[in-house]
């Protein structure tokens, strides 16, 4: 190792932010704060050692990592690297799950076997925590779900198992909005191994409503109890909402569009995947965007149903028939109504979905909507690429990206949705009316998402500016409601091998 690069991780601090559990906002609070070092100059990079999502983005280096740290990336005035998020599980299934490790897909896998062989991928994750030294003054780490789970902290890669082997300073974040987050707070530090408590520096109450001095000594318990500082509380930021949503517990809360005269119907797949397609749709007033539940009927208003991209796509198309689906979208398309299908949708439109070698479950083919006159075969290479297309109806520039598996061909092709360069990219059936593309991201283009809605597009929304809006504007809701200073204070140099260890 040259002097440089010993000096470099001298100087490059960290700190770890654990939650009570899922969902109570850590990715936020990283994001939020990545933007509030950024602003004041530092040089920082996010960082989560294990991830479970199927809401991923693609990376400069070629790979993919979860939404949300691709989200801090940006919040740090940074481009999204695989180092970001060693290791994404993608779930295909009640019980397992796509394992990708520094953006490429390793295999598929139970539960069982994940959980039991995690352990093997420690040092490929502190290989990429190393990565990010080079080019830092802070990381800010995310852990994962529940660092109370004792039940699986051996082998653990995510929380502590991380934290112990790096030997990183950790917050451990409590959600107010929930209830209880005394006790949570409390009784995760009094269930967890005392090794790992000895890391707990601090606790951050997060979301709160109402008149924060009344928890003033609820703050006193904390630290008290705890023998650690506690910081906030963090009131609610309502903006959130505008940001993309690291996974799938974001659609239990889905909101939908403003009540325009637009009607986008979206089918609500089991394994939907990378749905902050939607998130520029629903922020325009003249939309209103309905996701569909299951059991629930397509409604009939609809002016486009747009089916997302999904995991499994034969497995989603059997949930999109098993619920009556299949019947709603042909009739829809009878009457005169558009169908808009990205990524694995894409590939429902077509005749047939093939799988000869499994790769997302049993090997077989299914027969798609026949929509789109086209094949799909479901190759083990995924395609990972960051992508500037053109729509070919109406030579609006898109900024997306493909990520996806299988090769689809056939007569609709020569009817392309889009260019990316000269080379035809989607297709478009004869009446005009069915449409099918592989580029994600697609809608967060003002020029094409206006050209793409006509009347209902609002000229005023400027979707990716709002995002940027929006993190500088959490960052000063943070620089308000915590010492950031003494939290700073907290970070701990790292040390000169941690992937060693």
């Amino acid at each position: 190792m040259g002097n440089r690069e010993s000096a470099s991780r001298a100087m490059t601090k960290a700190l770890m932010f654990m939650g009570t559990g899922s969902d109570v906002g850590k990715s936020l609070i990283v994001a939020g704060l990545c933007r509030t070092l950024a602003n004041r100059g530092f040089r920082v990079a996010p960082f989560k050692p294990q991830n479970m999502s199927n809401n991923a983005a693609v990376t400069e280096d070629g790979g993919e990592i979860g939404r949300a740290q691709a989200l801090q990336a940006r919040a740090c005035h940074r481009t999204p690297l695989t180092a970001m998020n060693p290791v994404l599980l993608k779930p295909e299934g009640e019980t397992g799950s796509q394992v990708v490790v520094r953006g490429k897909r390793r295999a598929s896998l139970s539960a069982r076997q994940y959980w039991a062989d995690r352990g093997q991928l420690l040092p490929e994750v502190l290989a990429a925590f190393h990565d990010l030294t080079r080019d830092a003054d802070y990381i800010l780490v995310e852990g994962a779900g529940s660092a109370s789970e004792v039940n699986l902290r051996a082998n653990d890669i995510a929380n502590f198992g991380f934290a112990r082997a790096a030997d990183i300073p950790v917050i451990l974040i409590g959600d107010i909005h929930r209830g209880g987050v005394i006790a949570s707070l409390v009784g995760t530090l009094a269930v967890i191994d005392p090794a790992d408590a000895a890391l707990v520096r601090a606790s951050l109450v997060n979301r709160f409503h109402g008149d924060p001095t009344l928890f003033e000594s609820g703050k006193a318990f904390l630290a008290e109890k705890m023998a650690v500082p506690s910081f906030g509380p963090v009131p609610h930021f309502p903006d959130a909402a505008k940001l993309p949503a690291e996974d799938a517990l974001a659609l239990e809360s889905f909101a939908a569009g403003q009540g325009g005269s637009f009607h986008i119907a979206v089918p609500r797949l089991p394994r939907i995947a990378n749905f902050d397609d939607l998130d520029p749709l629903r922020a325009e007033p003249g939309v209103t965007l309905t996701l569909v539940q299951p059991g629930e009927p397509i409604p009939r208003t609809a002016d486009l149903v747009l089916i997302p991209g999904s995991k499994a796509t034969r497995a989603d198309l059997a949930s999109l028939r098993a619920n009556g689906w299949d019947i709603d979208i042909l009739a829809h398309h009878r009457a005169g109504g558009a169908v808009l299908g990205i990524c694995g949708g894409y590939q429902m439109l077509g005749r047939t979905i093939a799988d000869p070698d499994g790769i997302e479950g049993e090997a077989g083919a299914s027969p798609g909507l026949g929509l789109l006159a086209l094949e799909t075969v479901l190759t083990p290479t995924k395609q990972l690429r960051i992508e500037n297309a053109t729509h070919a109806a109406s030579g609006a520039a898109i900024a997306g990206y493909h990520m996806h598996l299988g090769e689809t061909s056939g007569p609709d092709r020569a009817r392309p949705f889009a260019h990316v360069g000269a080379v035809p990219e989607g297709a478009v059936s004869a009446d005009g009316r069915v449409m099918g593309t592989y580029l994600h991201g697609l809608f967060a283009a003002d020029a094409f998402r206006r050209a793409f809605l006509g009347a209902a597009a609002s000229l005023d929304l400027g979707y990716e500016a709002g995002i940027e809006t929006t993190l500088d504007g959490l960052a000063a809701h943070l620089e308000t409601h915590l010492d950031i200073d003494a939290l700073l204070a907290l970070a701990q140099p790292i040390r000169s091998a941690p992937w060693t260890r």
